[in-house]
């Protein structure tokens, strides 16, 4: 029988919930458990109410599912708030001297004063109230010790350790309502606990990546942060710009200069990034741009989620020229499509967005370790000495649409580039006939960019009763949600759609001509994806959308073809 455990830790900035609810994941992931967790907080330094859920399961999940079984409540309001959420046997575990929960299964601990008696100070009343949670549960104490010392240093470490041991005591000794949930190591696999910013770094340091430069917003400061910790390890420049338009416009200098480079925004942030991204299309500068997606206009929810950026980032720009955008929707993707773009950039010399959404950028999995062996390096046509003669045309006119490319100061090769439309030297010109060449000319790299693209990942039935299409984060809960509706008798399917641009159009209405009813599932208002459908293939599939600022549960979209939604 599998072994499954659902665990909230709430309470307000600054009580440390997102360290507990980190620790806690990674305490179980290293007894062989797969995890997913993901966090939910608000744009403030202090206060405001804040969660962390970890889905624990000892098979793989996707996705956030399932009632609370155990509520780790730092305060009142976390009681108050999820209360309703707890399943028929979830207990609810409290600092007895700041909350009350009557009428529940619960225990009231003195984390506060458990933390200075047995630790040395309250700051630790959080980690008794981790502890507590896994006395519930009888988890190996050892291991959350092992975690405890990784986290924290020293002195630190072992005073947590002892504020884990008297919370973990506590429930063992005081606890006297009823809990059967009883979680025990089931293996030594040794898997990685990443976020989705995690791999999208990891990526870029895989794919040679030697500069970044950005400017914090979230949910993409994670990565600057990573990056930044790693650069003198890996030899990169991690440059804090002073806003998004310095950010990109050093990101292409860089690359014009000849390294792989990157920059990362939201969508506010990409707002202002888009006469730099014109320029890397007419200059034909390779760059990735990763796009964390956020509810907005304007500032709108910053630390909440959606995927309401779709339609913008495909078509943000002055004039015409090639891009590609690209959307994972796991962890492994992050880290696999995030190589696939550096790769794309340099073969094609274009800009290529890597779009990605608070939800999957901030929540943790558990991962099987990336095999590099499998990464390749791709830096497209490169200068060569003989391209020089008798002189180097930057934007020479080919077949393909693709030049090949020098960097300044290399070879004999003359590098010039403007920003103006430009002939195969790279002069400025006014000419008619020329312009129009230069315009063919960038846009057949389409035809071969297109060939790049790989097919929609189908999963479950070749012929569906109902198709479920997602793209991005939803795809975790899409799946569980066709795993659920299976189970019940129906025939459903799921398709994810991770490469957006150029659309895999007779891919995607092959999938759909076999599927009696579909439906994009995805986080915005208006249906993004499936107006891209529409236009590329003609087909109009249903909608199901949540655009809330908080990520789709599978049972949300199973619940919604119930009700037989339209």
């Amino acid at each position: 029988m599998a072994s499954h455990l659902n665990v909230m830790v709430g309470g307000e900035a600054g009580q440390g919930v997102q360290s507990v609810g980190f620790i806690l994941a990674k305490s179980l992931a290293r007894g062989g458990y797969h995890i997913f967790a993901d966090q939910d907080y608000e744009s403030r330094v202090r206060g405001g109410h804040n969660f962390y859920r970890v889905r624990t399961s000892d098979t793989q999940i996707t996705a956030i599912a399932g009632a609370v079984d155990i509520l780790v409540a730092m305060n009142q309001e976390s009681i108050d708030i999820h209360k309703n959420e707890m399943a028929s046997i979830g207990v609810i575990v409290f600092d007895e001297g700041k909350a009350k929960a009557e009428g529940f299964n619960t225990i009231g601990v003195p984390l506060d004063k458990l933390a200075e008696e047995k630790a040395g100070g309250k700051i630790m009343a959080n980690t008794v109230a981790l502890g507590a949670a896994f006395g519930l549960v009888r988890y190996d104490l050892e291991i959350l010790a092992q975690v405890l010392q990784e986290y924290f240093k020293g002195e630190v470490a072992e005073n947590n350790v002892k504020a884990a041991r008297a919370g973990y005591e506590y429930v063992q000794s005081n606890f006297k309502g009823k809990f059967d949930i009883r979680l025990n190591p089931v293996s030594n696999a040794k898997r990685m606990l990443l976020s989705g910013n995690d791999a999208i770094a990891l990526g870029a340091l895989a794919a040679g990546c030697k500069f970044m430069s950005a400017y914090p917003m979230t949910p993409v400061t994670s990565i600057m942060e990573y990056l930044a910790s790693k650069a003198d390890e890996f030899g990169l420049a991690m440059v804090h710009a002073e806003d998004e338009i310095a950010a990109i416009n050093m990101a292409i200098g860089a690359s014009y200069a000849g390294v792989r480079a990157m920059t990362a925004t939201s969508g506010s942030g990409f707002c202002l990034m888009s006469e730099g991204l014109g320029l890397a299309g007419i200059t034909e500068t390779p760059i990735v741009i990763i796009e964390g997606q956020r509810p907005g206009p304007a500032v709108g929810l910053p630390t909440r989620t959606e995927q309401g950026d779709l339609q913008f980032v495909l078509y943000a720009h002055q004039g015409d020229f090639p891009r590609a955008v690209l959307a994972p929707g796991t962890v492994e993707d992050c880290f696999q499509l995030t190589v696939k773009a550096f790769n794309l950039a340099d073969k094609y010399q274009i800009p290529v967005i890597v779009m990605t959404d608070h939800h999957l950028a901030t929540s943790y999995s558990t991962v099987e370790k990336f095999d590099l062996s499998k990464v390749t390096v791709d830096r497209g046509m490169l200068f060569s000495e003989k391209d020089a003669e008798p002189v180097y045309q930057r934007y020479k006119i080919t077949d393909s649409g693709i030049s090949p490319r020098a960097f300044p100061g290399l070879g004999k090769a003359l590098v010039v580039a403007d920003s103006d439309e430009h002939d195969e030297d790279g002069h400025i010109i006014e000419g008619a006939d020329i312009r129009k060449r230069m315009v063919d000319k960038r846009m057949r790299k389409l035809s071969g960019l297109s060939e790049e693209i790989s097919p929609p990942e189908l999963y479950g039935d070749n012929n569906p009763d109902i198709l479920l299409i997602g793209w991005g984060s939803t795809i975790g809960a899409i799946r569980e949600a066709a795993d659920m509706l299976n189970k019940e008798g129906s025939k459903v399917s799921a398709l994810y759609i991770s490469e957006i641009w150029p659309f895999a159009a007779d891919a995607v209405s092959k999938v759909m001509d076999n599927a009696k009813r579909c439906f994009v599932v995805e986080n915005n208002a208006v249906g993004q994806l499936a107006r891209l459908i529409r236009t590329e293939t003609g087909k109009k599939p249903g909608n199901i959308l949540k655009y809330d600022g908080r990520p789709f549960t599978p049972t949300e979209i199973a619940e919604a073809l119930r009700k037989g939604v339209r």
